[in-house]
């Protein structure tokens, strides 16, 4: 771990009502957004990104309703380096009791030549003039240079360093692309840290993008760098393939705290309703493989594993379900299980099978096990009720042959 850039303390950025809300598919009503919000003040998120000011009218409304009504989080605003939109987001934030501004201009010269088409030195002109602008209306302003992965190492430094000097309390470095590799996004941070001026007087922000699958990974690394602000969202939802997920940076950060002596202020057992709540109110859940929150996040199937975490679930779980506020772990019975598994699911449905019915239900398990691809509780049940019928009718033709002949 590099020296801490301030304190210990770790900053949880939560963007889920505004980069999450881009997804396709996810767009929430302003009811949602403000249900959602409150579930986040509650999971202890410390900044919460309550949307795009400028976009529409009912982005607006709902970020000055929550600045308004949540409590808790930093509310803040995202805002182009742009006049407008800068005043729009400072009179949206402004019922908070900690209002924010988020001002972001490209710095990559892709960006600057394609999409916005200045020039270098009209950048830099912008960058300082827009975060003064923003510094007029409140005391908490970040700075993203978009694109910055892709961006000119001499002209990224010197846009950060023109936005620090304007008033900038927090710089974010996103990956807005998913295009960097853990060490070089870590490194990244730590050349401007480095090199630009001022640097030892912020805190450094990441913010990534799942397109290669790296989000969480490049997340992690700039926190090893010194970052002490991780930009997230609930279920990983964000534009193309999503943002670095919360649930698994606040997991990671939970389970392997002794790679990462940072302290956050997250609520880890609040992690799956907030997941779940989400999910209630967008088009989609999780992945069922999804990390932490998927539903087979605690499932097992395999006979060794169940048999191991039945013994001890330390064996295949390196945190329990309830450490993240799920229910339970979920023993899912079908052809990979094993005996000790479905005389465990038996017991728990009431029935307790002496060793030899045991094997003749294990037998019919696996049986049906091999035709289907999940064995529910109702098949359990039939397979038991079969076998005691079968047992009853050939115990009472032993009994009674010529009654049964006759």
């Amino acid at each position: 771990m590099e020296p801490t850039q301030q304190r210990d303390q770790l900053y949880f950025f939560d963007t889920t009502l505004r980069d999450g809300e881009q997804s396709p598919g996810c767009s929430m009503t302003f009811e949602e957004k403000l249900s959602l919000a409150h579930g986040l003040a509650e999971l202890g998120v410390d900044i919460l990104e309550a949307g795009f000011a400028v976009a529409s009218e009912g982005d607006f409304h709902s970020i000055a309703s929550i600045a308004k009504a949540v409590r808790g989080p930093v509310i803040a605003s995202l805002a182009r380096a742009r006049r407008q939109d800068i005043e729009l987001a400072a009179k949206a934030v402004e019922p908070a009791k900690r209002p924010r501004i988020h001002v972001f201009l490209a710095s990559s010269d892709l960006h600057l030549e394609y999409k916005l088409k200045i020039a270098r030195a009209e950048a830099i002109a912008q960058a300082g003039e827009s975060v003064r602008l923003a510094r007029s209306y409140v005391d908490d302003v970040e700075f993203s240079p978009e694109d910055a992965t892709r961006s000119d190492h001499d002209f990224l430094c010197q846009m950060v360093s023109v936005a620090i000097e304007a008033g900038a309390t927090t710089i974010n470095v996103p990956d807005t692309v998913g295009y960097a590799t853990p060490h070089e996004y870590g490194d990244l941070f730590r050349m401007l840290r480095k090199r630009v001026p001022g640097a030892e007087n912020v805190i450094f922000s990441s913010h990534c993008h799942d397109d290669l699958g790296l989000a969480v990974a490049n997340s992690l690394a700039a926190i090893e760098a010194g970052v002490r602000q991780v930009e997230c969202t609930i279920n990983g939802i964000g534009e193309r393939a999503g943002n670095a997920a919360l649930e698994e940076i606040a997991a990671a950060l939970h389970v392997r705290a002794d790679q990462y002596p940072v302290r956050n202020n997250i609520v880890l057992d609040r992690i799956y309703s907030v997941s779940q709540l989400l999910a209630s109110v967008i088009s989609f859940s999780p992945s069922p493989n999804k990390a932490v929150v998927g539903i087979n996040a605690f499932a097992h199937e395999a006979g060794i594993h169940q048999h191991g975490v039945l013994s001890n679930p330390l064996t295949y779980e390196i945190m329990t379900p309830a450490s993240v506020g799920v229910p339970g772990n979920r023993m899912v019975l079908g052809k990979h299980s094993g005996r000790r598994a479905m005389a465990h699911r038996l017991r728990e449905l009431g029935y307790d099978l002496a060793p030899e019915d045991l094997d003749i239900a294990y037998v019919a398990f696996t049986e049906l096990a091999d035709r289907k691809k999940v064995v529910y509780d109702q098949d359990l049940i039939n397979l038991v009720s079969h076998h005691r019928r079968h047992h009853d009718l050939v115990s009472e033709f032993v009994e009674h042959p010529i009654a049964k002949s006759s």
